[in-house]
């Protein structure tokens, strides 16, 4: 089953009661709150009252997306303080970055204490009833279709999962074939349209072509996963609502 979402993080300058508003007016079904902003890693109560907010309008905590570093246990804030902090949230899955080198420049050494940490959260999290998921991101161990893979056979955690996206300078068929290859590890996804050579967000109405690839094998996985939408052109409210409805369009 596919849900539909926004990543709270689009809108970093709207509070999370305008971007509650702007999500059920969309009519999509959840939010990643962000620890960076709207629910800050460690304030707790910030976390409750937002996860009130988010079920009152009807919508759901899609997830956490922190800011740890894995490996790298004090960046930006102690893992534990991430855990109680989604807990009050109420998120299913806790976004984590898998450290913060990209596969190239990342020794045996250095892969060995994510590998480990990673699998220390992993166990932290899972007694507070919830998965890690990693980011599918440049400079860091899941910047690659191979090194992604490895980390994940590496650490070997029932309770390590992985986000994915497109990198905006991947081919489709690059891009299609990444997510093959994590999808037994898969839980969420961030949605976007990127002009390649720029960079720049462009309406995801225009990544139709590749989207239409990408969203069947999500569809064909087993469980829940949500497509939360990320990047909007020129951080525009109005923008997002129109691939609110482009995205809701393409799930059905």
């Amino acid at each position: 089953m596919i849900k539909s979402g926004l990543v709270s993080i689009t809108f970093r300058k709207l509070s999370a009661k305008e971007i509650i508003d702007l999500v059920a007016q969309a009519g999509l079904d959840g939010i990643e709150w962000g620890g960076d902003i709207h629910v800050p890693h460690g304030d707790t109560k910030r976390a409750a009252e937002v996860r009130k907010m988010t079920t009152d309008a009807g919508l759901t905590v899609a997830a956490y997306g922190s800011y740890y570093k894995v490996g790298h246990k004090a960046d930006p804030v102690p893992f534990e303080a991430v855990v109680d902090t989604a807990v009050e949230l109420g998120a299913p899955t806790i976004r984590v970055w898998p450290g913060k080198k990209g596969s190239e420049d990342a020794d045996d050494e250095y892969r060995s204490g994510v590998v480990q940490d990673s699998q220390r959260i992993a166990d932290l999290a899972g007694k507070a009833g919830m998965t890690v998921s990693y980011e599918f991101h440049p400079n860091t161990l899941t910047d690659t279709n191979e090194s992604a893979l490895k980390l994940m056979e590496e650490v070997a955690h029932e309770n390590i999962r992985t986000y994915w996206q497109p990198p905006s300078e991947w081919e489709p068929d690059h891009c299609l074939e990444g997510l093959q290859t994590i999808s037994p590890w898969l839980t969420n996804v961030h949605a976007y349209y990127c002009d390649k050579e720029t960079g720049e967000s462009l309406p995801l109405a225009d990544g139709k072509n590749a989207w239409s690839r990408y969203l069947p094998t999500i569809a064909a996985l087993d469980g829940e996963h949500y497509v939360m939408l990320e990047f909007v052109k020129d951080s525009s409210p109005d923008v997002f609502l129109k691939d609110a409805t482009t995205l809701k369009n393409w799930l059905q």
